[in-house]
């Protein structure tokens, strides 16, 4: 499987179970046991809430199953400062590499490998 991406509105909860089903299938396609496989479908779902806390609209989900890996972006809507402290919290229990990226003190993209 090579790298590919999907875009979602953050605007509707219902998009959320789609990404986590997304999420699902690239730690399925590279072998990832369960217990890594649901730690990506939170991690993921929850990257998606730190952008739409952060004001953004939508988001963009890169996805590569060698290494397990996702980068979401946050694109559209009025980016604020939003309340991200339980998300990163628990991101950064369940991930081995969590990186975040900041413009203006704003968090516009959040990249995780397991």
């Amino acid at each position: 499987m090579k790298t590919f991406s999907v875009e979602f509105n953050l605007c509707d909860g219902e998009y959320m179970t789609a990404l986590r089903l997304v999420a699902g299938a690239v730690a399925s396609v590279a072998n990832a046991d369960v217990d890594t496989l649901e730690d990506f479908k939170v991690c993921v779902t929850e990257s998606a809430i730190i952008l739409k806390n952060c004001g953004f609209e939508r988001v963009k989900g890169v996805f590569d199953a060698n290494g397990v890996t996702v980068s979401m972006q946050g694109f559209g809507g009025s980016p604020v400062e939003g309340d991200c402290g339980l998300s990163l919290a628990l991101i950064g229990a369940m991930v081995k590499n969590c990186d975040i990226e900041k413009k203006d003190g704003i968090i516009c993209k959040v990249t995780l490998k397991i």
